[in-house]
C-alpha cells in the first residue's frame, strides 16, 4: 500500500470515527434551550446523553460478528443509514422522551463506524504502527469536539436546537458517500463465523482469555468514563454555575477538545522513543495527580479560572491515553478483530453511560459531582495499569 493510499484510509477512518463526537458536542450547547422548548429540566435532557451511550454500547456488540462476517464496507453503509434516518427523527422529536428514543437509535446506526474503524486498522496496517496510526485518527477525528460545539451553539442561537440535527444529517450523508466511493473493503466475507447466540457469546467472552485486552479495555474504558463525566456535566458546570454565555462556551469546550487532540500528535513523536505501555503508565499517574488536584480546588476555592486551567491540563494528558490504551487492547486479534474492537468499544461507552448517569444522578448544583468522577475514573484506569505491571513481572 502506497503512502497516497494510506493517507487516503485514515483520513476516511478519522471522519467516520468523528462521527460519535461529533454527535454528542454539536448538541451540548444546545441543553439549555432543549430543556426550555420540551418543558423539562436539563437533568432528563442529559438523559438523552447517556440513552446514547447505552446505544452506542450495545450497538458496537452487534456490529462487531456483523463486520467480521459480511467484511467491513456493506454493515458500514446500512449503519449510517440508520444514523440518517434517526436524525431526521430527533430534529422533529415532540417531547424529550422522543427525544431520548431516537438518540438511542441515532447511536445504534452511528456506533458502526467505530467499531469498522478500529478493525480496519487492524486489518490494513502492522502492529508496530497501529498507535501511531490512531494518533493520526485522532488528528482527523479532533475536528469534531473542536468545530462541534462551536457550531453547535451558533445554530442553537441563530435558528434553534432541531437544525443541530439537521447538521448531524447533512454530515452522514457526506460521510456515506465518501464510503461508498473511496473506500476499499479490507477484509474479504468469513463465512465460518456463527450467529448462533452461544457461540457470540463464547467468542465475546473468549476476549478476555487474553489479559492484555482485559487489562487495556479496562484502563482505556476508564479514560472514557472520565471523559463523559466532564462532557455530560461541563454545559451547566459552564453555562450555569459560572455564567458563561453559549458561545462562548463552545470556545472554551473546543479549547479543550485541542488540549486533548494535540497530545494524541505530541504521542506520535513519544512512540518513537517509549513503548504505548510506558507512555500509558506515566500518563495515568500524571492524570491521576491532576483530578485529585481537580476535586480539592472545586472543595477549597471554586476559582474559575483554576478549575479551566486544571481540566484543560487534564484533558491534556487523557489524549495519551486513547490510542495508546486501543493498541494495546486490540494488537492480539487479527481474524476476530471486529468482535474485539466492538467489545472494546462497548467497555468504553458503558464506562460513559456510567459516568454520564451517575454525574446526573449525583448532581448537586455544584461542580462537584463532574470532579469526583473524573478522579474516580483516573483511580480505576491507574489501578488497572499498576496491575499490567505487576502480571507482567509475574510472566
Amino acid at each position: 500500500m502506497d503512502k497516497k493510499e494510506r493517507i487516503k484510509i485514515i483520513l476516511i477512518l478519522g471522519f467516520l470515527t468523528a462521527i460519535g463526537p461529533f454527535s454528542i458536542d454539536a448538541y451540548l450547547p444546545g441543553f439549555p434551550a432543549i430543556a426550555v422548548d420540551l418543558k423539562t429540566d436539563i437533568e432528563h435532557v442529559a438523559l438523552s446523553l447517556t440513552s446514547y451511550f447505552i446505544g452506542i454500547s450495545l450497538g458496537q456488540l452487534f456490529y462487531g460478528p456483523i463486520l467480521d462476517k459480511y467484511g467491513r464496507k456493506k454493515p458500514l453503509i446500512i449503519g449510517l443509514l440508520i444514523y440518517i434516518i434517526s436524525a431526521i427523527g430527533c430534529g422533529f422529536s415532540p417531547s424529550i422522551y422522543t427525544l431520548i428514543i431516537f438518540r438511542f437509535l441515532l447511536a445504534i446506526g452511528g456506533c458502526v463506524g467505530m467499531v469498522a474503524a478500529r478493525a480496519i486498522v487492524r486489518d490494513v496496517f502492522p502492529v508496530y504502527e497501529i498507535a501511531k496510526v490512531f494518533s493520526w485518527m485522532m488528528l482527523v477525528m479532533g475536528v469534531a469536539p473542536i468545530i462541534a460545539p462551536v457550531l453547535g451553539s451558533i445554530i442553537v442561537t441563530t435558528f434553534g436546537w432541531r437544525y443541530v440535527f439537521v447538521l448531524m444529517l447533512i454530515v452522514a450523508v457526506s460521510i456515506t458517500f465518501v464510503i461508498i466511493k473511496f473506500l476499499p473493503e479490507t477484509k474479504e466475507p468469513d463465512q465460518s463465523i456463527s450467529f448462533h447466540p452461544l457461540k457470540l457469546v463464547e467468542s465475546y467472552f473468549s476476549l478476555f482469555k487474553e489479559k492484555k485486552f482485559f487489562i487495556y479495555a479496562i484502563a482505556s474504558g476508564a479514560a472514557s468514563g472520565a471523559l463523559f463525566s466532564y462532557i455530560s456535566d461541563s454545559s451547566f458546570v459552564f453555562i450555569e454555575l459560572f455564567g458563561i454565555s453559549t458561545t462562548i462556551y463552545g470556545w472554551i469546550y473546543g479549547l479543550n477538545a485541542f488540549a486533548l487532540i494535540s497530545a494524541t500528535q505530541i504521542n506520535r513523536a513519544w512512540l518513537s522513543r517509549n513503548s504505548s505501555r510506558v507512555i500509558t503508565r506515566i500518563t495515568i499517574f500524571i492524570q491521576f495527580t491532576f483530578s485529585l488536584l481537580l476535586v480539592l480546588s472545586v472543595i477549597v476555592s471554586m476559582n474559575y479560572l483554576i478549575i479551566m486551567v486544571l481540566i484543560f491540563v487534564y484533558l491534556f494528558w487523557l489524549g495519551f491515553l486513547n490510542p495508546n490504551t486501543t493498541a494495546l487492547a486490540i494488537e492480539p486479534f487479527q481474524r476476530n478483530a471486529g468482535t474485539a474492537s466492538a467489545m472494546l468499544g462497548s467497555i468504553q461507552m458503558i464506562f460513559g453511560a456510567g459516568a454520564s448517569a451517575l454525574v446526573s444522578v449525583f448532581h448537586n448544583g455544584t461542580a462537584f459531582p463532574m470532579s469526583f468522577f473524573m478522579l474516580i475514573f483516573s483511580i480505576i484506569g491507574f489501578s488497572a495499569i499498576a496491575y499490567d505491571k505487576r502480571y507482567l513481572k509475574s510472566h
